[in-house]
């Protein structure tokens, strides 16, 4: 490789380092100022208003909120009573209930901390992680039409097992709502429209809010956050990827002002973060989904504050619909439902998994290769509680059994690549004489490489199969709550890039096991031998690939990159182990004996 190449490679190494702390920090492209007399500040007596054509609810909001369409939440000319609160506490969660709107507006999960730091503040406050608390309307509001208008204020009155709402309409109409705590993290609610008039009503269609995902800090890229719904057959989603105003990430478009789907096949909707959730679970079908984005201008952190000018992180509102239908004088029309509110944790959501039609992988959001995250959760999970390992010795005693069951098929591949390698003059020989004739010189060879048992796929073959266990590893650390908090040596959190210290005078983190990880690579591409054939310049460039994958996994959570890190220094050892075995000299072919010629007489 000539200097101008290494020149070139090493600048678009150092390129892609800078990008993105050039692109978070607004150095490429910064933010328009505000416009004079503008202001991100927010008030507890300023009110939003609900909605177009349906209830009319106060909450507290940004002086100045971004619209969003006018479905689910829109300005309403109603006055709005004082808000009132109602809480009620369990051993898993603190529920906070709002008279506007009759519904849940909050839940503090009492287990899991707001957020995790390496270092706690000296007589800070622990606050707990919270769902729901930024959502324009709080779970189970009714946004409808005309007959079911009122000015959204729902009394409020505490029950043995839980809390009940009731409003009576001018029409004869009675709305009650009743919430009935229950274990594992679920509530139990009943929704009533009674007709105790005298005349017979027409009930609009209705979208019940089942709540509003939100980031886990202002730091979370928001990636993770959307909802899921289920229609029996398969999980449907819409989040960052379905609101995006670019298309494959760089083609612009104008992004869709909502998302509806389903046709009387909603089983259930769970609007998420990363390890959180909150689900409603119909007893009945609903009719449909609706899901929105909203601004979260109020998320606010003082662990991770945002970066001044970023813009503000996304939200997503999500509501099932139900159809219009009409109550005589005396009917009432009752609908029944589970509210989930807490952790994706697989063994919590196992233990309900009836109620989200035994389809828990679906709300873990463990994609294409769940069948491999669940094994290695329940692995990771029975290291830890059963042998008490933490939880990062539990990730490298996993890579050693991966790496057991798959030593076999390595060393058969180490071994063809090395036979290989001491190939490689006759099968140059080969390429040089047929080089005016592809076909027959790739034929020349494969009949070259049978006859003396090694294969051109065998050093890849071991690594295809290792990309589900990479994919699963992945979607599992993504997913897995258990991970969040879990301290290994230097890592603070085991779910989170393992930042020791930011580079002085940029916000760009020093992280150090993907640059041991970045190491181990380089290593064991330097022991790999090159494919045949390959041009010396190409197999070059492929020793130096280990950048770009340090590159892409600098910011991915510290156990992804320590099971990567451990798994290459396995492979280092196997390859070395290997390269010092001598292999066994070829069998010599017996001659063929022929009977000697007779002598003419």
């Amino acid at each position: 490789m000539d200097r101008k190449s290494i020149i070139v490679l090493v600048v678009s190494f150092v390129l892609m380092i800078a990008w993105y702390p050039l692109i978070v920090n607004k150095l490429l492209y910064p933010p328009k100022p505000l416009p004079p007399g503008s202001t991100n500040a927010i008030t507890a007596t300023n009110v939003a208003l609900l909605p177009q054509g349906g209830t009319t609810q106060a909450v507290q909001a940004p002086l100045a909120p971004t619209p969003a369409p006018p479905s689910l939440v829109a300005a309403s000319q109603a006055e709005a009573a004082p808000e009132q609160l109602l809480e009620v506490t369990n051993s898993n969660a603190h529920y906070t209930f709002t008279t506007h709107g009759g519904g849940l507006k909050k839940i503090e999960l009492v287990r899991y901390p707001e957020t995790v730091t390496r270092r706690s503040k000296q007589g800070a406050v622990r606050r707990v992680a919270t769902l729901n608390a930024f959502t324009p309307l709080p779970t189970l509001a009714i946004v409808a039409g005309e007959a079911l208008r009122h000015d959204g204020v729902y009394p409020l009155q505490r029950t043995a097992t839980g809390v009940r709402a009731e409003k009576a309409l001018t029409n004869g109409i009675v709305i009650v709502k009743e919430f009935q705590l229950s274990t594992n993290y679920l509530l139990d609610a009943k929704v009533r429209l009674e007709n105790r008039g005298s005349n017979t009503v027409s009930l609009p269609q209705q979208e019940w809010i089942v709540g509003t995902a939100t980031p886990m800090s202002p730091q979370d890229d928001g990636m993770a956050v959307g909802a899921y719904w289920y229609d029996g057959s398969k999980k449907h989603e819409a989040g960052a990827g379905y609101f995006s105003s670019t298309t494959m990430g760089c083609i612009p478009r104008t992004p869709p002002p909502e998302y509806r789907g389903g046709q009387s096949n909603v089983l259930w909707v769970s609007v998420h973060n990363q390890f959180f959730a909150l689900a409603a679970m119909p007893e009945q079908p609903a009719q449909g989904v609706v899901v929105q984005k909203i601004d979260l201008t109020q998320l606010t952190s003082d662990d991770e504050p945002r970066a001044a000018g970023a813009k503000p992180p996304a939200g997503y509102i999500a509501a099932m619909s139900y159809p219009a239908a009409t109550l005589a004088p005396g009917a009432s029309q009752e609908r029944a439902l589970h509210i989930f509110a807490g952790p994706k944790e697989y063994q919590t959501l196992a233990r309900i998994g009836n109620r989200f039609q035994n389809n828990i992988d679906l709300v873990m959001g463990w994609g294409f290769f769940g069948w491999f995250a669940k094994a290695l959760l329940l692995t990771m999970n029975w290291l830890h509680d059963g042998l008490k390992l933490s939880y990062g010795w539990a990730i490298i005693v996993i890579t050693v059994i991966i790496k057991v069951l798959f030593w076999p098929l390595t060393q058969a591949s180490t071994r063809s690549m090395k036979r290989l390698q001491a190939l490689q003059p006759q099968l140059k020989a080969i390429q040089e004489k047929y080089k005016d004739d592809p076909v027959k010189m790739n034929r020349k060879s494969m009949e070259f490489m049978r006859e003396h048992k090694v294969s051109p796929l065998g050093g890849c073959l071991p690594m295809l199969l290792q990309i589900p266990v990479f994919f699963g590893f992945y979607s599992m650390i993504q997913s897995a709550i258990e991970l969040r908090g879990a301290s290994w040596f230097w890592v603070g959190d085991l779910s989170k890039p393992d930042t020791l210290f930011y580079i002085p005078g940029t916000s760009f983190p020093f992280n150090l096991l993907p640059l041991i990880m970045g190491a181990t690579m380089f290593w064991q591409a330097r022991l790999t031998p090159p494919s045949p054939g390959m041009d010396p310049t190409q197999a070059k460039i492929m020793r130096y690939m280990p950048l770009m994958f340090m590159v892409f996994l600098y910011n991915f959570s510290a156990g992804l990159t320590l099971y990567w890190t451990v798994q290459n220094l396995l492979t280092i050892a196997q390859t070395k182990l290997t390269k010092t075995i001598e292999e066994p000299a070829p069998t010599a072919k017996a001659p063929v004996l022929t009977p000697a010629p007779k002598k003419r007489k």
